[in-house]
């Protein structure tokens, strides 16, 4: 006895859907991941500016200036990375 076609489209149909969701997910991160990926990348900027201020004061000895310059340096920067990230997530 063969299936009914109705059950037939119907089993396709599903699969179709599975496949479907399982593509979307792919491609949609979790808000998660998202979260860490944007806050990674402003602690990191704000953190390497940091760093280069640092080593420079030392060298130059010009103690806090070039530690707040570089500090804010790498917030702008990582400010502009967060903007950057997020307007690639939206596509």
């Amino acid at each position: 006895m063969s299936k009914d076609p109705f059950k037939t489209r119907l089993e396709i149909a599903k699969k179709k859907v599975s496949k479907r969701n399982l593509e979307e997910k792919k491609h949609n991160p979790s808000s998660i991941g998202t979260a860490f990926k944007l806050s990674t990348e402003l602690v990191s900027a704000v953190a390497v500016g940091t760093i280069i201020g640092f080593i420079l004061d030392k060298t130059f000895g010009t103690k806090p200036w070039l530690i707040l310059i570089f500090f804010f340096v790498g917030v702008i920067a990582g400010i502009t990375n967060v903007i950057k990230s997020a307007k690639n997530m939206q596509k």
